[in-house]
């Protein structure tokens, strides 16, 4: 093996790897809350939390746009020796999350009760859900922040520094979980306080990185804004469609399934929905954790390493689908059962039924992300802006009106399977296109 295809694979085994678990850690401020609201609530606890999900996404989304979009761009004008220009790029993702950050806040104050009659709380679950959101809104330039640095402190030769951030916060958004639900007797609240002072403990430990001598991200030029602006929301735009669609079809899916199956189905679907956090957060440590190391090579014009960096992307990505699909295929109850704690056979068998269907998407959703990190970490803003419409609203949205009219609960389940696999038939030929566009490597 050549000393350069060495080099690349280590590369990609420690980037990767650190970011991976990075991820699966920050996936578990929800699941910590699911798993301690199940118990600490019960079941309207459990709706409640579902119903107020699109808002964390929203917030997440909006992160991973300046941070992802702005590190690649960052990553990719350092690889070109455009040091000046890369630093005021990091200047504008600044200014931009704190702006997203106001006005979050704004909502936070102010329209909370609104939002939580629109997400669809009745009258049962609005004392539950309200506080939750504003708690969530009122955090928001934490997660903004927290998610920005991750990716800057990523980019910049700091991937343990990233991982330790990440997995920290979530360790502490656990035993605050447990702190503020059962010897506090907090509530929704308590939840919610948890889960937004985890961030805030990712950037302590993340502000270790920026010192003297050590980080290549400075604040540049003021003026920059509108233009490094539009480079970072153009490239970034992709991750806030992949994380906010997350949260539109996690509306949708609850409107659907109150009408089929009341609270108890909303309930189940939080159970799959929080698991599928996992997946995705899985997925994501994977395509995130490639973005430096595609971004420096196309930078630097070595389309050889890039293509060599995906191919190992995706075949990871399959293995970790299959692998979880697997588990979940043949050990549904038990993985329910943690989420049930009132042993509520209703809500056993629905999300039974669910898990067999639902995460087929497995197979095919790994490529599907990993896909969108590398487009954009080449720069390519069309191909990830189509893949990551067409899994999410582009084919979920008419498919969820015609599935559950013929089939029920039953179609419900199997729209999300339905959208990947047909969103991966584009993403494999974009990829096939992409990777033949040059004799021996990719296209520049």
């Amino acid at each position: 093996m050549k000393s350069g295809e060495t080099d690349i694979r280590s590369e990609f085994a420690r980037y990767v790897s650190l970011n991976l678990f990075g991820m699966v850690g920050l996936s578990l401020y929800i699941l910590a809350d699911t798993f301690f609201v199940a118990r600490g609530v019960g079941r309207d606890g459990l709706a409640a939390l579902n119903l107020a999900i699109p808002v964390f996404s929203l917030i997440s989304g909006i992160g991973l746009m300046i941070g992802i979009g702005g590190a690649a761009h960052f990553s990719i004008l350092r690889g070109s020796g455009r040091k000046r220009t890369a630093d005021a790029v990091f200047s504008g993702a600044v200014k931009l999350a704190v702006l997203f950050s106001l006005l979050f806040v704004m909502i936070g104050i102010f329209w909370t009760e609104r939002l939580a009659q629109w997400l669809g709380a009745d009258r049962t679950l609005q004392p539950l859900t309200i506080p939750y959101i504003r708690t969530l809104l009122l955090f928001a330039p934490a997660f903004l922040g927290n998610n920005l640095l991750i990716a800057f402190v990523r980019n910049d030769g700091g991937p343990r520094l990233a991982m330790i951030a990440m997995l920290v916060g979530s360790a502490a958004n656990i035993v605050l979980d447990y702190l503020f639900l059962f010897p506090f007797g907090w509530g929704m609240f308590g939840a919610a306080l948890a889960t937004g002072l985890a961030p805030v403990i990712g950037l302590a430990i993340l502000s270790f990185h920026p010192l003297p001598g050590r980080n290549r991200f400075h604040w540049g030029s003021p003026g920059f804004l509108p233009e490094a602006a539009g480079k970072i929301l153009v490239l970034g735009m992709p991750s806030f469609i992949t994380e906010f669609s997350s949260g539109v079809v996690m509306l949708l899916f609850n409107w659907t399934i109150l009408k089929l199956a009341g609270n108890l189905g909303v309930a189940a679907y939080g159970v799959i929905a929080n698991i599928a956090l996992i997946a995705v957060a899985a997925f994501s440590g994977v395509g995130q954790g490639i973005q430096p190391l595609v971004s420096r090579a196309h930078g630097a014009g070595h389309h050889e390493k890039s293509r060599t960096v995906l191919l190992l992307a995706l075949c990871l990505a399959l293995l970790i689908g299959a692998g979880l699909y697997l588990i979940l295929a043949c050990f549904p109850d038990a993985v329910i059962g943690i989420f049930n704690r009132e042993g509520d056979e209703g809500l056993q068998e629905i999300a039974r039924q669910g898990t067999y269907l639902y995460f087929i998407a497995l197979l095919f959703m790994g490529g599907n992300i990993v896909a969108v990190s590398f487009f954009t970490a080449i720069g390519r803003s069309l191909p990830p802006l189509l893949i990551s419409f067409l899994r999410g609203p582009g084919i979920i949205v008419p498919i969820l009106l015609i599935f559950p009219y013929f089939w029920g609960l039953t179609g419900v389940w199997l729209v999300i399977p339905a959208a990947e696999s047909a969103t991966w038939l584009l993403t494999a030929a974009l990829l096939l296109k992409r990777c033949h566009a040059r004799t021996g490597g990719l296209a520049a």
